[in-house]
C-alpha cells in the first residue's frame, strides 16, 4: 500500500508511536487504516503484529462518508524477514514495506538498501 500513499494522505499526522524499537527492524509494512479516533492505539485486524501507528492533530477531519479517521499503521506479518530471516523476504521486501528509519509524521516512508536487501545490504 505504500506506493499508494502520498503526502496529502498524511497531512494531519502529529506523531508516530512505536510499540517496538524500529531500529531493530530492516522494514515495516505501512497501510492507511480507518479508525474511530485520532489518537491512541487503533484496533488491529491482521495476522502478525502491530509495530506502530500515527496519531492525528486536533484539526484532522473524519471521512465524510464513514465518519472515521485515516491513520497509518505499521506492522509485520508472520512470514516477514524479522521472523523468518531465510524465508521469502531474505532478499527484497513486500511492496508496502519501508525502512522504519525513514518514517516521520506527514512523510511517506521510503525504501532503502537495508529494507530491500536485508542485513547484508
Amino acid at each position: 500500500m505504500s506506493s499508494l500513499l502520498t503526502p496529502s494522505d498524511l497531512t494531519h499526522e502529529d506523531k508516530v508511536v512505536w510499540l517496538e524499537d524500529p531500529a531493530e527492524l530492516d522494514y515495516v509494512r505501512q497501510a492507511l487504516d480507518k479508525t474511530p479516533r485520532r489518537r491512541g492505539k487503533p484496533r488491529y485486524h491482521r495476522d502478525g503484529r502491530m509495530i506502530g501507528f500515527t496519531e492525528l492533530s486536533d484539526t484532522a477531519e473524519a471521512d465524510p462518508d464513514s465518519g472515521l479517521q485515516k491513520r497509518r499503521v505499521f506492522y509485520l506479518l508472520p512470514h516477514d524477514r524479522d521472523a523468518e530471516p531465510n524465508g521469502l523476504y531474505r532478499e527484497g521486501a513486500p511492496g508496502e514495506a519501508v525502512d522504519p528509519r525513514t518514517i516521520e509524521p506527514r512523510k511517506v516512508g521510503r525504501k532503502t538498501a537495508r529494507s530491500q536487501g536485508g542485513a547484508l545490504a
